[in-house]
């Protein structure tokens, strides 16, 4: 809890408005903010200028004249999103986006993070922004993992380089792993991981080393795979496995939420083992496939 005075000047403590309506799966903090700006969230009847009002959890708080519904139990869904779409709910030059192109009985979700018009993968969605907001921190040390084609002919030795970070926007990153996989005429496939997720952060590094990026593939977030569901479709992880795997993050309940989908969660611990470069195969694109690891759920 903390303290801080409403609009009206009084003292009370309580939860800001935009870390409750994100818990709420209303949107994304960062979307809360901008939906009170534009005057569209009003408490106990008073519109509402400021994302830091408080709320104790008994107001009246509607969206768009709208009441906001009780805070449903987290839930976490695979998406592998398409080239061409745009990950936000919506865009004033009218570009198709992910949420447009979602399964219709979906609840309302936000995205885990973004990926860009170009590239292509998994992107994980959720019904809570506390949910989002933990998994996008950069503290919870999740290593997002990608499979980059680029246009030149790399070494190892420049690659290399990548650890000690570079610097995007006069920002410096954090230590970026990239791995030279295969070199198929004029392009490199590259195994790249990062932990922080700055935009457009696996482009920019790799043209820091004269690479042009020309398709980018998100394969795995923390624990989580892509592993073979099919472009466009989505897939629910299962609520004990979402237990298991990001309890430590929220609570997360025991009981199963209602129109929870089946389906089996593509999961991969970050743990590395031994050093030493895995033995790869080749996907009908060109695209060079982790070794199967075994595991039961």
């Amino acid at each position: 809890m903390t303290t801080h005075k409403t609009q009206k000047g009084a003292t009370k403590k309580g939860e800001r408005i935009a870390k409750v309506l994100a818990r709420a799966g209303v949107a994304s903090r960062r979307e809360v903010e901008r939906m009170i700006a534009a005057a569209r969230v009003s408490v106990d009847g008073t519109v509402l200028t400021t994302p830091a009002f408080l709320v104790i959890g008994h107001e009246k708080i509607l969206v768009d004249d709208k009441p906001i519904k009780a805070k449903q139990a987290p839930r976490l869904w695979r998406y592998h999103k398409p080239v061409g779409l745009l990950t936000t709910h919506n865009d004033p030059g009218g570009r198709p986006t992910v949420f447009e192109h979602l399964p219709k009985d979906l609840p309302r979700v936000i995205s885990v993070g973004r990926l860009d018009m170009n590239s292509e993968g998994l992107l994980l969605l959720t019904n809570d922004g506390e949910l989002a907001r933990k998994l996008e921190l950069p503290k919870t040390g999740f290593a997002r993992k990608y499979r980059a084609r680029a246009f030149g002919k790399p070494t190892q030795t420049q690659l290399d380089k990548l650890k000690q970070g570079v610097k995007i926007e006069g920002i410096k990153t954090g230590p970026i792993e990239a791995t030279l996989d295969k070199q198929q005429g004029t392009n490199a496939w590259i195994s790249v991981t990062i932990r922080e997720g700055k935009n457009r952060e696996v482009r920019r590094a790799l043209e820091t080393i004269g690479l042009k990026v020309n398709r980018l593939i998100r394969i795995s977030y923390g624990p989580i795979q892509l592993g073979d569901l099919m472009r466009g479709k989505t897939e629910e992880i299962k609520p004990k496995v979402l237990r298991d795997q990001l309890g430590h993050l929220i609570d997360i309940p025991k009981e199963r939420p209602a129109g929870t989908l089946k389906g089996k969660a593509k999961l991969r611990s970050n743990y590395k083992g031994r050093k030493g470069q895995r033995r790869t195969s080749t996907s009908r694109s060109g695209a060079p496939k982790p070794a199967a690891v075994k595991r039961k759920l």
